[in-house]
């Protein structure tokens, strides 16, 4: 019997967001939590996640939270989990850089199939 690979955040290819603004750790962190809004994570569950070393994802996650872009969403046992905080301004804008980015690639991807674009469909 073949024995299926774990498929990991990092595994999966760049996100819109960080093909848009950079490889930075701490926007890589973010958008951890943007990929998967519904989801929160222990700090040990994303330094597996990301690939990236226990160091440098506690010195840039300790700024995330003084920024009050993730926060504690509850204990397991010793684990604290984590969560995007959308209520936070700078959340909201990075949401809407990637929805309005995604939306104007998918207008361009459906005018090239003689579709009519998502924003007139909505509209």
């Amino acid at each position: 019997m073949k024995e299926e690979k774990e498929v990991l955040y990092k595994d999966v290819g760049d996100s819109l967001l960080v093909k848009l603004l950079g490889r930075s750790p701490k926007l890589r962190i973010i958008d951890i939590f943007l990929t998967n809004q519904f989801f929160d994570f222990s700090r040990e569950e994303l330094v597996k996640e990301l690939g990236m070393s226990k160091q440098t994802l506690y010195k840039n996650f300790k700024d995330l939270e003084k920024m009050g872009i993730v926060r504690v969403s509850r204990e397991i046992g010793r684990a604290t989990m984590y969560r995007l905080n959308k209520d936070n301004p700078m959340v909201k804008c990075l949401d809407e850089i990637v929805r309005s980015a995604s939306l104007q690639i998918a207008g361009r991807e459906a005018e090239k199939f003689g579709v009519e674009p998502i924003q007139k469909l909505n509209a």
